[in-house]
C-alpha cells in the first residue's frame, strides 16, 4: 500500500511561505521559529472566534492528543456556541508526514487533510474552522484579519509577516494559516513518538504478555488485519527505521450505522458521502467512491472520546467489536426498517451499499460465522493499542 513514498513532499515549504521573520529559535518560545510561535499563540486565541469563547484548542485540545475532549459526536460552534457541526472532530497529531491528496497508480485515492482529504496542506485545513458557521462562525476572512490586528500579538505578527501585512486581507489570513502549519509542525507535542510501542521498539520496554498477543492479532491478516491499514512496522513510510505511522493515509468505507444524535441526520436526505461530498465537491461525480473516508492514524486512539467519523461509537472496545462482527451479527449495528428488514449500512443509500468494503479481513464473514476475533481476543488487541498513547515513561 506503500507505492505513493515519493510523493511525501509538502506542497508547500515552511521556508517558501512568503513574509519576513520565521528564523529559528524564537525568544518568546525556544525550539520554535518566530513564524510557529506566532502559530501557538494564534492555536490558543478564542478571541479570534464570534462567540470569543472557542479557538483551535477548544476542538483539538493538547490534553487528547488535539482531539475533542467530550464524547459529543460533534462540537457546536457559531456566535453562541450552539451551531451543531456535521462530524467528530479529527486528531491533529501525527500529520506531519502527511501528502496532498492524489491517486495513486493503481487508482487509490490517498492523503490530503481532513477526512475527506479536500486540503492539500494543514495551512488549507486551518481555513474552514475561521470562517465556518459552526466553528469560529466569522464568515470572511476580513473578519478575522481585523481581530488578528487588534490581538495582543499583532506586533508579533507584524515584525514576522512585515509592517504592513494586515493591509493585505488575503496575505495576512494566508500567512495566519502558515502559522499555525509551522506550529503544528515544528512543536514536538504534534509528533513525539513517545508511546510505549516506540519505546518498545527502541529495546526500552517490554510489553505484557496481554499486550504482544495484540500485537500479533493486529498484524495477523487472517485474524485482525489492522496493519493492512494502519503499518505497525518501522520504516513503514519508506524511509528506514523511522517510526511507524498507524496510517497508509488511504480511504475506506466501513459501512457505519447512521448517527442519529447528529443534529444534521434527522433531515433523511442529508448524507455524509466523505469523498463525493457534500463538503468535498471536486469528486461529485465520483459515486464509487462515495462513503469513503480517510483511514486515520492509530496513535493516541485510547485517548479518543469517539469513534470514526460520525462518532458512531464512544468506546475503543465497541468499536473493534463493530469491525469484526459488523457483518457476522448485523442486528446488533443497524436498525429494523418499517418493513421488517434490517437496514444494514443505514447511512448510505441502498444503491451505494456496494462500496462498503465486504472483502477484506475482517469484513468478509458472512452472517451467523464466527467473527475473526472472539471477545477475549478484543480485548487484548485493545491492549495492545493502548500502548500507543503518547508520553510513555519507561
Amino acid at each position: 500500500m506503500w507505492p505513493f513514498v515519493a510523493a511525501l513532499t509538502l506542497s508547500i515549504t515552511l521556508a517558501a511561505c512568503g513574509g519576513g521573520g520565521g528564523g529559528a529559535g524564537s525568544a518568546g518560545d525556544p525550539g520554535l521559529s518566530d513564524r510557529a510561535a506566532l502559530g501557538k499563540k494564534i492555536f490558543f486565541d478564542p478571541s479570534l472566534s464570534a462567540s470569543g469563547r472557542m479557538a483551535c484548542s477548544t476542538c483539538h485540545d493538547p490534553a487528547f492528543a488535539h482531539a475533542q475532549n467530550n464524547a459529543l459526536p460533534v462540537q457546536s460552534g457559531g456566535a453562541g456556541l450552539d451551531v451543531p457541526g456535521f462530524r467528530a472532530v479529527p486528531s491533529l497529531n501525527y500529520l506531519e508526514k502527511n501528502p496532498s491528496f492524489f491517486f495513486d497508480s493503481e487508482g487509490t485515492p490517498t492523503g490530503g487533510f481532513n477526512r475527506d482529504g479536500r486540503a492539500q496542506t494543514l495551512a488549507d485545513q486551518a481555513q474552514r474552522p475561521f470562517l465556518a458557521a459552526h466553528e469560529m462562525a466569522n464568515g470572511t476572512p476580513d473578519v478575522v484579519v481585523q481581530k488578528l490586528a487588534a490581538a495582543a500579538y499583532a506586533d508579533d505578527f507584524r515584525r514576522v509577516f512585515g509592517s504592513a501585512i494586515f493591509a493585505d486581507i488575503d496575505t495576512a489570513f494566508l500567512r495566519a494559516r502558515q502559522a499555525l502549519e509551522a506550529y503544528e509542525r515544528e512543536d514536538p507535542a504534534f509528533h513525539p513518538y513517545d508511546s510505549k510501542y516506540d519505546a518498545f521498539l527502541a529495546g526500552r520496554a517490554t510489553l505484557t504478555a496481554q499486550e504482544i498477543r495484540g500485537l500479533a492479532l493486529y498484524q495477523d491478516p487472517t485474524k485482525g488485519n489492522c496493519s493492512g491499514c494502519h503499518p505497525s512496522a518501522r520504516g513503514s513510510d519508506g524511509t528506514p527505521n523511522s517510526p511507524p505511522l498507524f496510517t497508509d493515509f488511504t480511504y475506506d468505507n466501513l459501512g457505519l450505522p447512521r448517527n442519529m444524535a447528529i443534529p444534521a441526520n434527522a433531515d433523511p436526505a442529508y448524507l455524509d458521502m466523505g469523498l463525493c461530498g457534500p463538503e468535498r465537491t471536486d469528486l461529485a461525480g465520483r459515486r464509487d467512491l462515495c462513503g469513503a473516508f480517510k483511514v486515520p492514524t492509530l496513535r493516541n486512539v485510547a485517548t479518543r472520546k469517539v469513534f470514526f467519523h460520525n462518532g458512531a461509537f464512544s468506546s475503543l472496545k465497541d468499536a473493534l467489536t463493530f469491525y469484526v462482527q459488523r457483518d457476522t451479527n448485523p442486528e446488533k449495528w443497524y436498525p429494523m426498517g418499517s418493513s421488517g428488514a434490517l437496514e444494514k449500512f443505514n447511512d448510505l443509500p441502498p444503491d451505494l451499499a456496494g462500496n462498503v468494503n465486504t472483502t477484506e479481513v475482517p469484513y468478509n464473514r458472512k452472517e451467523g460465522e464466527p467473527p475473526a476475533l472472539t471477545d477475549a481476543e478484543i480485548d487484548d488487541v485493545v491492549a495492545f493499542l493502548q500502548t500507543l498513547t503518547d508520553g510513555y515513561t519507561p
